[in-house]
């Protein structure tokens, strides 16, 4: 599903050069679910940046169920990421201003979704996510685990092919981030595609596969057995 060919992303400064990522090849097929490991500035959030196409390589390529979209034009880009990518924040990036019903359904007003069709996708999102009860509660009346769930919940109404997660459970208790991690597992059972940077080696275990970046570079690949 997702292939990277030398993915070099470098940030400059009038004075400072930063090497984010320095030849990264991955590949990542449908259906799996990767794990991205490292210490903080290893270059972890920079590669689920490009992966989700929110930024552009400085150099290498990246393809996308085997079209290479590295150079693809801002429209390009915005409708791959629309129709095929949701993501998971470890800050929710909820709209405060917007119920939990219209939180959900924002993605599918994107995607000129009908009134009916919005409506039955977002009750069922909201079932599945046993959040239906909190349809016309606010953000900021909900707890850390249960705004995590509308954020999941927002990320995969549009049945999306691809979910990137950067820690998803980096705010939460232990009870709710294993709730998290839970749906994350039982969604990648259902045929979506997820990876997902963390820092937790508990969430990590979740994943069939555990890469660990340093320095911008891939260091180890371990694959667990399923």
């Amino acid at each position: 599903m997702l292939k990277t060919n030398n993915l070099i992303k470098i940030f400059r400064s009038d004075e400072v050069e930063t090497t984010a990522l320095n030849k990264v090849n991955l590949n990542i097929s449908e259906g799996e679910f990767v794990a991205i490991m490292g210490p903080s500035g290893c270059g972890k959030s920079t590669l689920l940046n490009i992966l989700g196409l929110l930024d552009n390589p400085s150099t290498g390529e990246i393809y996308f169920k085997g079209v290479n979209v590295s150079r693809f034009s801002e429209r390009q880009r915005t409708r791959l990421r629309k129709e095929n990518v949701g993501f998971v924040f470890q800050s929710f990036n909820l709209i405060d201003e917007l119920s939990v019903y219209e939180n959900v359904e924002l993605p599918l007003l994107y995607l000129k979704y009908s009134s009916a069709e919005r409506k039955k996708k977002v009750t069922e999102v909201l079932e599945y996510m046993q959040i239906a009860h909190r349809r016309k509660h606010f953000p900021q009346q909900l707890s850390g685990g249960q705004q995590q769930r509308i954020a999941v919940a927002r990320a995969v109404v549009t049945n999306p092919k691809l979910i990137l997660a950067d820690e998803p459970t980096g705010n939460l208790d232990s009870v709710n981030g294993e709730e998290v991690m839970n749906l994350l597992t039982e969604l990648n059972n259902n045929g979506t595609t997820i990876v997902m940077v963390t820092h937790s080696p508990i969430d990590a275990d979740k994943a069939h596969r555990i890469i660990q970046l340093f320095d911008g570079h891939i260091v180890t690949e371990n694959i667990k057995a399923i």
